[in-house]
């Protein structure tokens, strides 16, 4: 339970400092006062709302919950505080914390209703809460749910293979037709690796072939003189064999670029051209030879599985008719367990139902198109009547008992309950019926509300009034004096009637 609440700074509040018992806590005031800003502070330290005060920290006591992660045993004091300078930081007794991870830990622990959202009645979220309760009762469940999410993820993956193949075999011909296409534009050039480098290389030499014979001829005459440098040498009494082997080396160096030369005479040079452009549109098409190879052997790797796209299309029908079966089973599988916990659930809120003078609400299960979920879909009516003929006061006081039965079931004894404008536009039968069923499960919970009647608001533990001067709110607890006095404004207004007073005094004394 939350033994205390402090605030600075949020909207029209300057501070707020303010200590709760259990039970069932309501708040009344004025419209505009700002008890939906106050309940919005409360939430905000526990990540369910944005933070928006400079500062604020609570106190919870006998929270029977643990988090071994920041040494929190059961019974332990929690103080969660959140402050905001430039950025908001969140604390869980002194320690730093995320507001993922707080939500995540104050999950087991609080719980927010509000009659405005009706996601409560949604199928898939239903399904889920179906699931946890059925985890909790049979340790089997988790491992049936897990092999059936395996199996149809694999049953998806499969089936989406089958049919990208039925998809393709539609049109065969074509991405035939363009693998080859694309395999014989490349092969009718048929590339090398490292030809394009050679033959331009050839090109350089032929571009300067002219230049290199002439050279090579000037520089001939060297060799005429090759003798008279021999005896100068010898004459000298120097070796000349160095000179003689450098002489060689160059006449051998002059031969053999002589007769490249030739060989190059011999050459189509239109035809090494048209090659060097030919290679070269390739190389800008996929970046070089290597690429372009690879590519056509992609395309040969897509004709060949083309080939084999019957052989495929048979082994891939095989597998998700098995998988179907397989699916199909685990699905059924699923829905005993769904339905027993449907039963548990429904029992529960038949159970808080008669609190609020309604009876026969039927949760079950619908079969639908199998998906990631199951193959179940869970319908609730009240009496036979489809949710969407009843009228808004039984809807209003349907969803307060399954909101009220899977709080039951998720939230631990001695957690917390916030509850917004759940008696809103209300008659006085309904807001009593509600106020009772409250009053009862105010035994296991703390419950926060906002109160627009007096019926749940004469049934408090504690009774504070919101007020707001001069544009700055405030809160303050009421004794028992003040408590019939605030409900007897809520029956007639500022002018307190007799009648009035006497109306709040009678409902006060019976709850």
């Amino acid at each position: 339970m939350i033994s205390r609440f402090y605030l600075e700074n949020y909207l029209s509040f300057q501070k707020v400092d303010l200590e709760f018992e259990k039970g069932l806590v309501v708040f009344t005031g004025p419209s505009g006062a700002g008890k939906s800003i106050l309940m919005d502070a409360f939430l905000a330290l526990f990540g369910i709302k944005e933070a928006k005060a400079d500062l604020s920290e609570t106190t919870i006591e006998d929270s029977q919950i643990s988090y071994e992660e920041f040494g929190i045993e059961k019974d332990d004091e929690i103080i969660i505080k959140e402050l905001k300078k430039d950025k908001v930081r969140y604390f869980l007794n002194s320690q730093t914390i995320s507001k993922k991870a707080l939500t995540l830990f104050a999950s087991n622990l609080v719980k927010h209703l509000h009659l405005k959202d009706n996601s409560d009645f949604d199928s898939i979220r239903l399904v889920r809460f179906l699931d946890r309760l059925s985890a909790s009762n049979d340790a089997s469940f988790e491992s049936v749910l897990k092999e059936y999410k395996e199996s149809f993820s694999e049953l998806t993956n499969i089936s989406s293979q089958l049919k990208k193949i039925n998809d393709d075999e539609s049109k065969l011909e074509e991405l035939k037709e363009f693998a080859k296409f694309e395999i014989e534009k490349i092969e009718s050039i048929n590339p090398k690796i490292d030809e394009y480098e050679e033959l331009n290389e050839i090109k350089k030499r032929l571009a300067k072939k002219d230049k290199i014979e002439e050279a090579i001829l000037m520089a001939k005459g060297i060799f005429e003189y090759r003798t008279s440098v021999s005896k100068a040498l010898d004459t000298m009494d120097k070796d000349s064999s160095f000179f003689d082997e450098t002489i060689n080396e160059l006449e051998n160096i002059f031969e053999n670029f002589s007769d490249s030369l030739s060989e190059l005479e011999e050459l189509d040079i239109e035809a090494v051209l048209d090659r060097i452009e030919k290679l070269s549109s390739l190389q800008k098409r996929f970046g070089s030879i290597k690429e372009a190879i690879e590519y056509k052997e992609q395309k040969q790797a897509e004709l060949d599985s083309y080939d084999n796209i019957s052989f495929e299309k048979t082994i891939l029908e095989k597998k998700v008719k098995v998988l179907t079966t397989k699916v199909e089973e685990l699905a059924s599988n699923l829905s005993v367990y769904r339905n027993s916990s449907a039963k548990i659930l429904e029992e529960k809120v038949n159970y808080y139902l008669k609190y609020l003078y309604l009876s026969n609400a039927k949760i079950y299960l619908k079969d639908k198109q199998i998906d990631a979920l199951g193959k179940d879909e869970v319908a609730l009516d009240l009496n036979g009547v489809n949710l969407e003929t009843i009228s808004s006061g039984e809807f209003n006081r349907l969803r307060l008992a399954l909101l009220t039965s899977i709080s039951k079931f998720e939230i631990l004894n001695n957690g917390i309950l916030f509850l917004d404008e759940i008696d809103a536009n209300l008659s006085g039968k309904e807001s009593d019926a509600i106020a009772t069923v409250l009053k009862e499960l105010s035994k296991s919970y703390q419950i926060f509300a906002i109160s627009h009647q007096p019926q749940l608001t004469a049934a408090a533990n504690q009774h504070f009034f919101v007020d707001k001067q001069n544009g700055v709110s405030s809160v303050r607890i009421l004794d028992s004096k003040g408590k019939i006095e605030e409900i007897s404004r809520m029956i007639s207004g500022e002018n307190i009637t007799k009648e009035a007073y006497e109306f709040a005094k009678n409902l006060v004394d019976s709850k």
